[in-house]
């Protein structure tokens, strides 16, 4: 147990409707954002004393905390990728557990398909410098780096390319369920692996979306949280890792993430196991990071999550559901997800997600991984 467990909840949430929003600007996209889950809650934006956001300008905060005309005295501008807004969730309980701010606002907003980012695939990249001058001048791009783990993991573990492929369709199956979801036709494990190749062994449907998108969550005390407009989503347990810069030059295990870590000071901290979680969020930039995340959060031993995933066991009707929104893969990806992951676990706990609804759902997890395998951030989450 922590001193944040149960002491904070998220009490507002918005997710940004369209999957492309030509014209439209990261600050407009935050700004809807942001109003819906203040209202969702039931707080005004002058309630708001801190703000986080995160993004690749450095200044990003300070422009869109003007933009959004809110005047916070507690900022965070955390940025490690996908899961820095699970890092936001907690560093807003910590905060406010601790008597720094009340209301913290947390906000994304992007136009990558607008923008014609390609994320993943040569866009995007860090600046040179550092140990990205034996990489960079070389190719490397981000799926690339994916790839070499899932021929790491198929080589040391004999995962195969058809159990990578049941993520892909599993997904696609909770995406058909979402009316906002980017692509919700059928999908077979024979299309996923028919799918043109895109980094040896990841094919396209192996890989995230592109997408606009945004959301919004807004956190507060439990005490305040009684008062206002939806139920109270508890913060039980949080954690968040770094590990390494890049994959080739500094991961010393193409198989071992930041996962195992931030996973297990959540789990910890909340005083529950994997076996206890109802439902999972797991970042799904690629098949094989699911994959790996599984095995660092210890929902499986290392070397059998493609066993785990094998059946359609992450699909609706599955006994682990998993990417309930359809996830990066069939849903959206702007670019950093890791706010839709919290934003469908609070859905989920709220028990507002309509056909894809799992049913009797009181614990949630949402875990985000970064970069090149390089960050990752877990929060567990409880309606009670």
């Amino acid at each position: 147990m922590s001193f944040i467990t149960r002491k904070t909840a998220i009490v507002g949430i918005h997710e940004y409707p369209l999957r492309r929003a030509p014209g439209v600007t990261t600050q407009q996209i935050q700004m809807e954002c942001a109003k819906g889950a203040l209202e969702d809650a039931g707080l005004r934006k002058d309630d708001v004393d801190a703000y986080f956001t995160a993004a690749l300008s450095p200044v990003e905060a300070l422009v869109t905390a003007e933009y959004l005309g809110i005047r916070p005295t507690y900022v965070d501008s955390t940025s490690i990728g996908g899961p820095s807004f699970i890092s936001h969730v907690g560093h807003a309980a910590v905060a406010i557990a601790a008597g720094v701010c009340k209301v913290a606002l947390i906000t994304y907003g992007s136009t990558a398909l607008s923008e014609m980012i390609s994320i993943g695939t040569g866009g995007a990249r860090p600046a040179m410098g550092g140990p990205n001058n034996f990489e960079l001048p070389y190719g490397q791009t981000v799926v690339g780096c994916y790839a070499l783990a899932a021929q790491r993991h198929a080589y040391e573990f004999g995962s195969t390319d058809a159990q990578r492929a049941e993520i892909s369709v599993a997904t696609r199956k909770w995406a058909s369920l979402n009316p906002h979801a980017m692509f919700r036709q059928p999908l077979t494990i024979d299309e996923v692996l028919n799918s043109r190749m895109i980094s040896t062994p990841l094919r396209l449907l192996e890989c995230c979306v592109i997408s606009d998108g945004g959301g919004a969550v807004v956190v507060s005390s439990a005490e305040r949280a009684r008062d206002l407009r939806q139920q109270p989503v508890y913060v039980l347990g949080w954690g968040e890792a770094l590990g390494h810069g890049t994959v080739m030059n500094q991961m010393s295990d193409f198989t071992d993430t930041a996962a195992s870590v931030s996973g297990d000071k959540a789990f910890k901290m909340a005083d529950v196991k994997p076996e206890d979680i109802d439902v999972a969020q797991i970042y799904d930039s690629f098949t094989i990071t699911v994959m790996l995340n599984l095995e660092g959060l210890g929902f499986c031993r290392r070397g059998e999550s493609g066993h785990f995933v094998s059946g359609q066991r992450t699909a609706p009707g599955g006994d682990f559901p998993m990417n309930t929104d359809g996830g990066g893969l069939s849903s959206n990806h702007p670019g950093m997800r890791g706010i839709f992951l919290i934003i469908e676990a609070v859905r989920q706990l709220r028990g507002d997600c309509g056909a894809r609804q799992v049913p009797n759902t009181k614990l949630a997890l949402a875990h985000g991984t970064g970069v090149f395998l390089s960050s990752a951030a877990t929060v567990i989450l409880s309606n009670e």
